[in-house]
Order: C-alpha cells, then sequence, then structure tokens
C-alpha cells in the first residue's frame, strides 16, 4: 500500500445517507479477484443508465468537482461485508472517506486497503457539504500523524479518532503481513529468549 501521511485536496461530495456497499460496487461486478479495475464500476448504478450511458446529474460525473476526499452522508458502507467496496473507491482515486459515521465492517476492510474513514460529528458534515458544495475547489487537509481535518478556508481543525495499530500501519504503507515482516527482529529475538513450555 501507498504510505499516508498528509493529504491535501479538494472533495468530492455525495450527501446520500445509508450508502451500502452494493450501491458501491454492485454484487455483478465481483467476479474478479485483484484489486484492480473497480474503480470504473464506482456507483455503477447512479453513474450510468441502463444503455452504459453517463447521468450527468450525478456527482461522479459532474466536473466541477474533483479529489481524492469522498465526502458522504452517514452510515456510509453499511449492508454486505463486501471488501471490494473500498477497492472500487480506492481504485477511483480516493484516500480518504469523510462521514459522520461509517459501518464497522466498512472501517476494517477501508483501513485494511489504505483508504482512510475519517469521522466528524454531524455538524462538521452538513457544514462540508454546504461550503464544498458552493465552492468546490474548497481544500482539506488531513493530517494522520496529527489526527486533523483541517478546513484551512474557515481557519478551523478538527481531531479525528483511528484505531493506533491501522495508523501505524497507513503511516508505513503496511498491510498485516508487511507489519509483521517489520517486526521480524524483535519477534526472532522474543522466539530465542521465551521458555518452552510443552
Amino acid at each position: 500500500m501507498e504510505k499516508f501521511e498528509v493529504l491535501q485536496s479538494t472533495a468530492v461530495p455525495l450527501p446520500t445517507e445509508n450508502i451500502d456497499t452494493d450501491q458501491i460496487i454492485p454484487a455483478r461486478f465481483l467476479k474478479a479477484t485483484s484489486r484492480e479495475g473497480f474503480g470504473e464500476n464506482l456507483f455503477r448504478d447512479w453513474r450510468y443508465d441502463s444503455n452504459g450511458n453517463r447521468k450527468e446529474d450525478f456527482v461522479l460525473n459532474d466536473t466541477r468537482y474533483k479529489g481524492q476526499i469522498l465526502l458522504v452522508g452517514k452510515n456510509f458502507g453499511c449492508g454486505s461485508s463486501r471488501e471490494h467496496a473500498a477497492w472500487a473507491i480506492y481504485d477511483a482515486g480516493f484516500r480518504v472517506v469523510i462521514s459522520s459515521s461509517f459501518a464497522d465492517i466498512f472501517r476494517g476492510n477501508a483501513l485494511n486497503n489504505g483508504l482512510l474513514p475519517v469521522e466528524v460529528s454531524a455538524e462538521v458534515l452538513e457544514r462540508l457539504f454546504a461550503q464544498v458544495e458552493q465552492e468546490p475547489q474548497t481544500q482539506l487537509i488531513v493530517d494522520l500523524q496529527g489526527q486533523v481535518l483541517r478546513v484551512p478556508v474557515w481557519e478551523e481543525a478538527f481531531a479525528f479518532d483511528i484505531d493506533a495499530y491501522k495508523k501505524e500501519c497507513l503511516l508505513h504503507g503496511y498491510d498485516d503481513i508487511d507489519f509483521l515482516v517489520s517486526q521480524k527482529e524483535a519477534i526472532e529475538a522474543y522466539e530465542k529468549t521465551r521458555p518452552w513450555e510443552y
């Protein structure tokens, strides 16, 4: 995975609440086993009509909005446990998803795949939607080390929580195996000194 330290970007606003994993990536696209290629089908049924034509009124097709931050309504990623949802968002170029709440399984899948879920209060989320919709070029800064979301235009910053282990993995670009490999010397030293009992 790519290391994540600080991201400064504009955002794409999608204020719909309770977006489930089947809306993020429909089940008919789950045949592949590699992580690549899912981005083109992110929100497929919202982005395209039944003939494959782009729906111009959908935000991902709106040229005013670009960036590596996806701003979404509460309870994002609910529904089935579908790791492909995180794959699709990441493959589409997003590195951060901001919401007032995430489904637990989606949060875990996102963190396992280099996608940072940032949870803010409902009030802050509402303000962010209003700001980004009014001024699409609004810059947001996500500082993982400091666990802070900065909104320079407001001169405000908002703290967010993250599991310490997952934070460490994101900062170094580790998946779970990479993390274990990084601890090889400590593991070997422990194995040499620990008492063996059978």
